[in-house]
């Protein structure tokens, strides 16, 4: 029979008067990987601080190992071996790979200095028990972002933990870091760790998970074996329902004959823009492609001012246009929802209403104030426009779910009115509900006339909304596809992969 190692039992949980964690039961069995999925806000986030120690469970049991425990810091989550690797790395890139996994619990000789030979040698066998191809006097700043997170791990593993969760594990990595990972998730559980992988990937999920516990509006919805579910039907429970067509293409009328609202020619920046040009016309939703590192980011960091451009033309209605910072890119009517939300799209300290409006300043402002009723519309607006999930306009942001803070992103820039709308993996780390309002928003703006660039690794989403592909290799466009002319994923990933 298998063991369980991790049982919590009737948790609840409530902020003020809101009812986040209802009688939520969740098990999982040593040596299993253990899918945790479920809408934004739907408590997954929640039920995990609550193991974690961030947050303390109003009521319900928690056992690890048979054992009753009682979670009321991260010290205590430690102690009882549980451990968390987040989306945000909490690693120190100046030190080295060792003095990251021992920060804080060095190992000491016996006149109390550190004992680096000691330290260095454990944290080797480790990586080496692991097959991870990197030394422990590695620098982190000197190692890829895939090693960042094989150390996290590699650091829960030497403080013994039995029980590691993944948030979102692979929303940074690339392929070959992905397969990497999967590899060692193989190898933890023939250790007998516990993996709890939380993911919005379904692919990944069914590629790497045994189990699946499903969460919708803090109650638990389903626990079962993967093998006995389709793709369909975890969506449906994760939604509550038929998901509507999102991601079925439709066919949308651009008119291709008309002078390109934007027209690049040569682009240089940086070492990853080589020599780009493409054009962009009225309406039109124009999806990148390529594999990461392939200058898709670096191209549209260029275009908004963020990155210098060193050589080539910028054309906006056929007339030169200089771009040398975002302000410029702004009043020229270019808007840019950036790869990392939390760094670089949101001040995660302030409120929903003063995020939105960071853009709009000269819209909502007489003076040197703010016309509070002229910004409270606006909010408000976007809020049931884009049906963001919040109690209220001033709450902190950084308490939203990812996709919640996705939306609210999506909103300041719409806010603005821009008239090209650059969104570089607009549905990253956001649930197949959230994914679904957003394509749908993507669509609504062209058919009014909005212009969209839309980058995505996801290519099931890219075909959803484009209607035409740029194909990028090593800093180039090197093809332009019509979207009626791809018949499968497959097509794209040929050419993606074959240049």
């Amino acid at each position: 029979m298998s063991q369980v190692a991790l049982k919590m039992s009737g948790i609840n949980k409530a902020f003020s008067e809101v009812q986040v964690l209802k009688q939520v039961d969740f098990e999982v069995i040593q040596g299993e990987t253990h899918a945790l999925m479920g809408g934004n806000g739907a408590g997954k986030s929640t039920l995990m601080k609550i193991l974690t120690g961030v947050y303390t469970k109003d009521s319900g049991d928690v056992v690890i190992d048979g054992k009753p425990v009682e979670i009321n810091s991260p010290d205590d989550s430690n102690e009882a071996g549980v451990a968390m690797i987040f989306q945000e790395f909490s690693l120190v890139p100046k030190l080295t790979v060792a003095q990251n996994i021992f920060l804080h619990r060095e190992p000491r000789t016996r006149m109390s200095f550190i004992d680096d030979h000691k330290m260095n040698m454990e944290t080797q066998k480790l990586l080496d028990e692991l097959d991870l191809h990197i030394n422990a006097t590695d620098f982190v700043e000197d190692i890829s972002v895939g090693y960042w997170q094989m150390t996290e791990i590699v650091k829960a593993i030497s403080n013994n933990a039995k029980v590691i969760i993944m948030d979102e594990p692979t929303s940074t990595l690339s392929l070959k870091e992905t397969e990497k990972l999967f590899e060692m998730i193989d190898t933890l559980k023939e250790k007998g760790i516990t993996i709890i992988y939380i993911s919005h990937r379904m692919d990944e999920i069914f590629k790497v998970c045994d189990r699946i516990t499903i969460l919708r509006d803090g109650e638990n919805v389903i626990t079962e074996n993967l093998s006995n579910l389709k793709m369909d039907e975890v969506v449906q429970h994760i939604v509550g329902g038929k998901l509507k067509q999102a991601f079925d293409w439709e066919p949308r009328e651009v008119n291709y004959t008309k002078q390109p609202l934007l027209q690049v020619e040569n682009l240089k920046s940086g070492d990853k823009v080589k020599d780009v040009s493409f054009k962009l016309y009225g309406g039109e939703i124009l999806g990148l492609a390529g594999l990461m590192g392939s200058g898709r980011s670096e191209t549209v960091r260029a275009l908004f001012g963020i990155d210098k451009i060193t050589d080539g033309s910028v054309k906006l209605n056929g007339k030169v246009v200089n771009i040398h910072n975002p302000l410029d890119a702004m009043k020229l009517g270019l808007a840019l929802v950036p790869e990392d939300r939390r760094e670089e799209g949101l001040i995660l300290g302030h409120s929903v209403k003063e995020n939105l409006i960071l853009p709009i300043l000269d819209k909502v402002s007489s003076k040197l104030f703010v016309q509070e009723n002229r910004a409270n519309e606006i909010v408000e607006d976007y809020i049931q426009k884009l049906n963001i999930k919040t109690d209220n306009k001033n709450k902190i942001i950084s308490l939203l779910s990812g996709g919640n803070q996705q939306k609210v992103v999506l909103a300041k820039w719409l806010a603005n009115s821009p008239d090209i709308l650059i969104l570089d993996e607009p549905t990253s780390g956001v649930d197949i509900g959230a994914k679904s309002e957003i394509l749908k928003v993507i669509r609504e703006l062209a058919n009014l006339g909005k212009s969209v660039i839309i980058i995505s690794s996801e290519i099931t989403e890219l075909l959803a909304v484009s209607d035409r592909l740029l194909i990028y290799h090593q800093g180039v466009v090197v093809d332009s596809i019509q979207r009626e002319n791809i018949k499968a994923e497959e097509d794209v990933e040929i050419a993606i992969q074959s240049v």
